[in-house]
């Protein structure tokens, strides 16, 4: 992200003090750039949103989103964002995003427009020249239908006309479905990372919890393994290693309770469990950081001294990351969301009822934890083997 100066064209700084009403959910680094880019009345909306209690990665999308489409409407159209926005601008977003690089070649003026790829870039809001995914687009409009509503407006987001568009344009673009994480982290995976973290080093100690606790409580969300807190851990009576043994031997148990998270509500009871070496581990950290309330998982700096902050989800993306590395893995191939495609797949490959995974994982669609499923099926199956 390009930094704007407090001296740049429009930077207001009564709104960048507003902002920082909203600084446990901005995306880093990015009050300043925002104080030149949002309305007044969206900062009331964002603030509004805060305080009636939206989960904070909710809102942290909402305020990503909205700054980019006031920037992108100030490029393409040289107004702020209209509220409600009329149909045709609701289309021009889908022109402008989703398009054939094939028919761009022959016609530059499909697509995007190059001042408006230009301005977007220059700012840091575009990282490609491509189309934008169509999950990407989908979830903006979602955003903006979203802050249309709570500003006690109409939009056009359900117009036949916009819909049929979407449709069209989501066919026409050329850019495959990306997962989240190239590469799942299975079973294998995980063990070449925890090798990296084999020493008592307070960074190993942390680093072998997370990735322990992220994998086998069902393949935890980043947002929700940085915003993990002490009172959402309960100690549970040992359990036996084998159900059917009554002399083999106990193994520690731990409820994770899960609060607010994205399928479910902070006023569920939601919960999962781990048993055995995960809970080890993170009883270890928590015992070695002395940490007993607030936030489990916590920043250590460069001498090895643990802060009172929690970590960020990108710091969970980025210490994935970095132990695949250290495990002479490709670390671009990897993401903290492998943790979740890769509990999934693991639990297949082992042949554990999907009900009973998606009990531990919290999928709430069968179809999305199913195609995990699938895909683990098909490569250990006999169909692609004819010419083994």
């Amino acid at each position: 992200m390009t930094r704007i100066s407090k001296n740049a064209p429009g930077f207001d700084p009564a709104k960048a003090e507003a902002l920082d009403a909203l600084e446990s959910v901005l995306p880093f680094d990015r009050r300043d750039f925002l104080a030149t880019i949002l309305t007044n009345d969206d900062i009331e909306t964002l603030r509004h949103l805060a305080t009636e209690g939206m989960g904070e990665n909710t809102l942290r999308a909402l305020v990503s989103d909205l700054g980019y489409l006031e920037a992108w409407c100030m490029t393409a159209t040289g107004e702020p964002l209209p509220w409600p926005a009329p149909e045709p601008l609701l289309m021009k977003f889908v022109a402008h995003h989703l398009w054939s690089k094939a028919r761009k070649e022959s016609d530059p003026n499909h697509g995007m427009p190059e001042h408006v790829r230009v301005e977007l870039k220059s700012l840091g809001l575009l990282r490609s020249d491509a189309p934008h995914a169509p999950s990407t687009v989908q979830r903006r409009l979602a955003s903006w239908s979203t802050l249309t509503r709570w500003r006690g407006l109409t939009g056009e987001f359900n117009a036949p006309g916009l819909r049929s568009a979407l449709r069209l344009a989501v066919r026409a673009s050329d850019r495959p479905r990306q997962r989240k994480s190239d590469r799942a982290v299975t079973g294998d995976i995980l063990a070449a990372l925890l090798k990296t973290c084999s020493t008592d080093r307070l960074t190993d100690v942390r680093d072998r919890a997370l990735l322990l606790t992220a994998f086998a409580s069902g393949g935890r969300r980043r947002s929700e393994v940085a915003s993990l807190r002490c009172d959402q851990l309960v100690q549970q009576e040992s359990v036996l290693k084998d159900s059917e043994d009554p002399q083999s031997p106990l193994l520690p148990c731990l409820r994770i309770r899960l609060g607010r998270t994205k399928t479910t509500q902070s006023d569920t009871d939601a919960y999962v469990l781990m048993i055995g070496q995960p809970v080890d581990a993170l009883m270890h950290w928590l015992q070695r950081a002395e940490i007993k309330e607030g936030p489990v998982f916590r920043s250590i700096d460069r001498w090895g001294n643990l802060e009172r902050r929690a970590l960020t989800p990108e710091s969970v993306n980025l210490i994935l990351k970095k132990r695949a590395g250290q495990a002479g893995l490709d670390p671009a191939l990897f993401s903290a969301h492998g943790l979740r495609s890769g509990y999934l797949t693991e639990t297949a490959r082992q042949g554990i009822p999907l009900p009973e995974a998606m009990q531990q994982s919290q999928h709430r669609s069968v179809t999305q934890a199913a195609r995990y499923y699938n895909d683990a099926e098909r490569t250990m199956g006999k169909a692609a083997r004819l010419l083994e």
